[in-house]
């Protein structure tokens, strides 16, 4: 059983970019509909509209623990990918397996892109693509790997070397490196406060509103803080925080991860940076930073990564993680190190022990869609349409996509859950070097 503390947030993320937005009231009183979808990021905003358009006579209750925008979809680097990254080499015999995460991923991007133009959702949609770079040892040799992967599967890509990455990026850090066209940089908080904002009329959302327990049953009986709801069938969409109600709680570790952005680049400070108006860096080593120049013309940094209990870092650790974003930063940019950081951001990953991702059916009635291991905002959007679908009796080959995801490997109880944790996201920087 949660209770209300544990569900945690504060005023350091990409929304602190944003102007001030009246949220939804928290739900009150007691409720009996047909379906609940539990958690308003991705997911759940992409459920909760599917099942709305599948069922338009029904009330779709969507309810969200915090405050639209202040989940883990509005607390990544702007990301949505199109052509995943796997990072134990490439395989010849995974292509089927790679195939298969990529449709997910492409799909998921249609979806978003459709309701950022049906919508005119603010939120910096850049469709250019992204960088994959490598600036160390293991990173060299993982994109030998990446390179071959692009070429077997046949995804359009221009390998770059060290030279013609600076051009790019102003930044000599990197000795070689990819460009994918296909994929989208966006402003997280945006993009999930313009889809909340827009959503069919039989969905009612409701913000800082928590389900703290489920009580199954028929129908199965939900208990929030000042409310119960009464529902035939419910979706989570809680991503790494399922655990906290009783659901797949040995199976899913959240990650904390932080980043900084600096204040709005000068014309002269954006003339060193290269010859590109913004652009995203993914690094080939999974513990390597994540880069963006935002078109907003802000420097942005990542490159931290802890198990602290799947919640966000304290003021005070964010302080003393910016430090280790600002070693990084001004490796990369020295002609910038003047450039103070504005903002800071802490957020939470769900991951497996393994890496796959969560979906189907849970419990008689109760469904669930989550834990992307860092590839959420694309994933997770077909994960929600597409479990909407398949929880009203649809089928389809992008569901079949979906439930052919690996089984997840059992995670041990406390405290060896923390040590091993602890030890799965440490892992990520081994051999890191000039990529961090």
């Amino acid at each position: 059983m949660a209770i209300p503390g544990d569900f945690k947030t504060d005023n350091h993320g990409w929304a602190e970019l944003m102007d001030r937005r009246e949220g939804q009231p928290p739900l009150r009183a007691n409720h009996r509909v047909p379906w609940v979808v539990v958690g308003a990021g991705v997911t759940g905003l992409a459920c909760a509209r599917r099942l709305a358009e599948l069922h338009p006579n029904d009330e779709i209750l969507l309810l969200e623990a915090r405050v639209v925008g202040q989940g883990a979809s509005g607390r990544n680097s702007g990301f949505a990918v199109a052509v995943s990254h796997f990072t134990d080499g490439f395989k010849q015999t995974q292509i089927k397996n790679y195939s298969r995460v990529n449709r997910i991923n492409q799909n998921g991007l249609e979806l978003l892109q459709a309701q950022v133009d049906a919508h005119d959702i603010a939120c910096q949609w850049r469709a250019e693509g992204f960088y994959h770079t490598a600036a160390d040892k293991r990173s060299l040799q993982e994109c030998t790997e990446f390179i071959r992967y692009l070429e077997a599967m046949e995804i359009a890509h221009s390998p770059l070397d060290g030279a013609a990455l600076k051009q790019r990026l102003g930044t000599q850090v990197y000795q070689r490196g990819v460009h994918v066209p296909n994929g989208v940089l966006l402003q997280p908080a945006a993009l999930v406060r313009g889809l909340a904002d827009n959503l069919p009329a039989n969905v009612a959302l409701h913000e800082n509103s928590a389900v703290l327990r489920i009580d199954k049953g028929s129908p199965l009986g939900l208990q929030l803080e000042k409310a119960e709801v009464k529902t035939d069938r419910l979706i989570l969409a809680t991503n790494y925080e399922a655990g906290r109600l009783e659901v797949l709680r040995r199976y899913i570790i959240g990650s904390t991860l932080s980043g900084s952005l600096t204040r709005v680049l000068s014309p002269d400070e954006l003339a060193c940076l290269g010859d590109l108006s913004d652009w995203g860096v993914l690094s080939l080593h999974g513990g390597g930073a994540t880069v963006r120049l935002t078109t907003d013309h802000r420097l942005c940094i990542r490159n931290t990564a802890e198990y602290n209990g799947a919640v966000l870092l304290s003021r005070r650790q964010l302080e003393l993680r910016q430090a280790l974003h600002r070693v990084s930063f001004d490796r990369r940019f020295p002609q910038l190190a003047h450039v103070n950081f504005e903002y800071a951001w802490s957020g939470v990953e769900g991951i497996s022990r393994n890496g796959t991702n969560f979906f189907g059916r849970q419990a008689e009635n109760i469904y669930l869609a989550g834990v992307y291991n860092g590839s959420g905002l694309s994933r997770g959007t077909t994960f929600g349409a597409c479990l909407a679908e398949y929880a009203s009796g649809e089928n389809s080959s992008m569901i079949g996509d979906c439930l052919a995801s690996a089984p997840a490997k059992w995670m041990p109880p406390r405290p060896f859950l923390d040590i091993g944790a602890f030890a799965t996201v440490r892992l990520r920087f081994l051999g890191v070097g000039r990529d961090q």
